[in-house]
């Protein structure tokens, strides 16, 4: 559940009145458009995408004018924008409209959840306005805090003092980046980031400038839903797998998919964020969708997760890849018992289907899980091979592809005999 650009940034930030560009959606008229350039010298127009999508500034999907032409034409050239990072290709729904911030200072400064320190923690540099990961460690300040108290002025002077920050920078930072906390804390974030912050020269004092936005929400804290956002912000396409799929976001545990290849012969329900980012790097195009359904679903939840998946997918995949890391507090029996009951509706619904199931996954009541797993597959003629927490996920996943490469070298053929199907 992410939100990135400032189509809806710029509303967060007023929340706690944190200074940022002039922003207007794609609703904005002709003469408004007039007025801001009028007002800035030159706008920046960028493409809308649904969820968190980034690297448009590298895919030329940034256009800076500075006249009414161009800024339409702009518009007509980004307002249905199509990008693909990595494998992930979405298509933009609008454009927003954002003056520019004359500076000579840019800022990164972001908020996450540390797992290493296990605390939340402040990542500031005044070398921003690039990829935090081209930068050295020595121009970077993360500073972790306590949640109890909050981030505090100090804790930003100390950091930007460490790493010799102009100091006609640190007063204006230090008065207005705590205030971000409180976006971050009250609304159930996991992530905040600005990058960059410009500082604008507002005649004796600067001034820290948001002039993007991006941020991850818990969605099993409910405090999220304090913004009222529009159900389908978090959907990264419009099509109707994910948007019968993101109606389960109203329910404990996580439910996050997007489309890879709408070709694919891998289905891979994926629980937790370490294995997605694996699986879905190394199935590359094999695999149909990307997806997270960890977070220990219950077993409606993960039944209906399985019933829309299986509806979509099933009928074109070879591999059905049930893969996930070693568990902590996920019953992977009441997941596992789901989703073999979710390949049970399907073949009394649509019949059988020629398929290989492969699974990787370890954590509590994992045999019972596995076990009934297995006796719905015996009982319904589907091959399979399972994995536990002491296989390689790598080595799990490169098994799946070549059971993939064998179901289309005459597998599929094999199992369509030994189920029947004409």
């Amino acid at each position: 559940m992410q939100i990135t650009g400032m189509l809806w940034g710029r509303k967060l930030l007023d929340l706690v009145e944190f200074p940022r560009s002039d922003v207007r959606g794609p609703e904005a008229s002709v003469d408004d458009i007039k007025g801001m350039i009028k007002k800035h010298k030159q706008l920046f127009i960028k493409p809308v995408f649904k969820g968190g999508v980034g690297k448009k500034g590298k895919s030329g999907l940034i256009g800076r004018v500075d006249n009414l032409h161009d800024a339409l034409k702009e518009k007509e050239r980004l307002y249905f924008a199509t990008h693909q990072d990595s494998y992930r290709i979405t298509k933009s729904n609008g454009v927003t409209f954002e003056g520019s911030v004359p500076a000579d200072h840019e800022v990164y400064f972001s908020i996450t959840d540390s797992t290493l320190y296990r605390a939340p923690c402040m990542t500031v540099t005044h070398h921003g306005g690039v990829d935090i990961e081209e930068l050295p460690e020595d121009k970077l300040a993360v500073v972790p805090f306590d949640p109890l108290t909050g981030l505090k002025a100090f804790h930003v002077s100390n950091a930007l003092d460490s790493l010799g920050a102009p100091i006609e920078i640190i007063s204006p930072l230090v008065q207005n980046l705590p205030k971000l906390w409180d976006l971050y804390n009250n609304y159930g974030m996991l992530m905040l980031e600005l990058n960059p912050i410009r500082m604008f020269n507002k005649g004796k004092r600067l001034t820290p400038v948001a002039c993007d936005f991006k941020c991850a929400f818990d969605q099993d804290d409910p405090a999220w839903k304090r913004l009222h956002l529009p159900d389908d912000l978090f959907a990264s396409d419009d099509s109707e797998f994910e948007q019968e799929i993101n109606q389960l976001r109203t329910y404990q545990g996580q439910s996050d998919v997007y489309v890879i290849n709408d070709e694919g012969t891998i289905t891979a329900p994926t629980f937790g964020g370490g294995a997605n980012a694996m699986v879905t790097e190394l199935l590359g195009e094999d695999a149909t969708i990307s997806s997270d359904f960890g977070g220990n679903p219950p077993y409606v939840k993960m039944n209906d997760i399985s019933k829309i998946t299986f509806k979509y997918w099933l009928p074109q995949s070879n591999v059905l890849f049930i893969i996930g890391g070693k568990a902590n507090n996920t019953d992977i029996y009441e997941t596992f018992r789901a989703m073999a009951d979710g390949i049970k509706w399907y073949f009394q619904q649509y019949g059988p289907q020629p398929l290989f199931v492969v699974v990787g996954r370890g954590g509590p009541n994992l045999i019972r899980g596995m076990a009934y797993l297995r006796d719905t597959l015996d009982s319904l003629g589907i091959p399979y091979r399972f994995f536990g927490h002491d296989s390689a996920m790598s080595e799990v996943i490169n098994y799946a592809r070549a059971v993939n490469r064998w179901m289309l070298n005459g597998g599929k053929d094999e199992i369509k005999k030994s189920l029947n199907i004409k």
